[in-house]
């Protein structure tokens, strides 16, 4: 199928359609042919220190009408997989005060102190970290529990550059402990396949695009569907030599849009 007859766009945020509070030039009129063609677009995003609610705000103060069901994060995918696999279990919470609240609000049994029967930790990417968080999981993980994160990314970006995000974190912690989480979000395909199935679309109408191949581009690659690799964030044409090669390439979102409007 060609790219223009897509019908299910999922879509990275940072670094792909804007960078911290910057809307990139093309977004809009990229989101708006993609509504004007019948087809539907969906945020798919790593990034779990913003509730969906914190996301439709952040979209809406930079010019992007958007409502949750525009959303899918990884922290979404990973109370998912918590329902699933572990009912009834108690979690140390790893992660911003939205996170808690965000698992709480979802039923899950989560605390932020070191307590008796805590049966795992659940990591997310934490702008609120402590070292008494990274003490306390030290102390955990001296023990066989259950250790889940929300997503594999070294690094955020920002407007000057990178700060560290989850999987950077978790680096820390295996190097203190030797324990490595089992990580829910981009490049594994859990939720891609989760938006499909959703939405009711087949996979070759679907295209992911991100800047990110070890994210973002390796989640399409692992979902079976296309890929479009956008050269406006963290990525460069150099990661995309790669296992999980892309199957577009372009400078940004702008060019995407020239793209499927030829």
């Amino acid at each position: 199928m060609l790219l223009k007859d897509k019908k299910l766009f999922l879509l990275d945020m940072d670094g792909t359609i804007y960078l911290d509070n910057d809307l990139f030039d093309g977004t809009l009129d990229f989101l708006s042919e993609v509504k004007r063609r019948g087809g539907r677009y969906l945020f798919v995003t790593n990034n779990s220190s913003k509730s969906t609610d914190a996301y439709v705000k952040k979209l809406r103060a930079i010019g992007i009408e958007a409502c949750e069901d525009d959303f899918l994060t990884s922290t979404d995918a990973t109370i998912l997989y918590i329902q699933a696999k572990y009912p009834g279990r108690r979690f140390y919470s790893f992660g911003t005060e939205s996170f808690t609240k965000q698992l709480r609000e979802a039923g899950i049994d989560v605390v932020t102190e070191l307590t008796d029967g805590i049966d795992g930790i659940v990591m997310g990417n934490d702008n609120e970290l402590s070292f008494k968080k990274l003490e306390d999981s030290c102390k955990l993980l001296l023990n066989d529990i259950i250790y889940i994160a929300t997503n594999p990314d070294w690094v955020c970006p920002t407007s000057f550059g990178y700060v560290p995000d989850c999987g950077s974190v978790a680096e820390m912690l295996f190097r203190a402990t030797g324990k490595r989480p089992h990580f829910i979000g981009k490049p594994r395909p859990e939720m891609l396949l989760l938006a499909m199935e959703k939405f009711g679309y087949k996979k070759e109408e679907c295209v992911m695009i991100g800047d990110r191949v070890y994210t973002d581009i390796a989640s399409g690659y692992n979902a079976g569907i296309d890929t479009i690799f956008v050269l406006s964030g963290e990525g460069t044409m150099a990661d995309a030599d790669c296992d999980t090669p892309p199957t577009y390439i372009f400078k940004n979102i702008r060019e995407v849009y020239r793209t499927i409007t030829e």
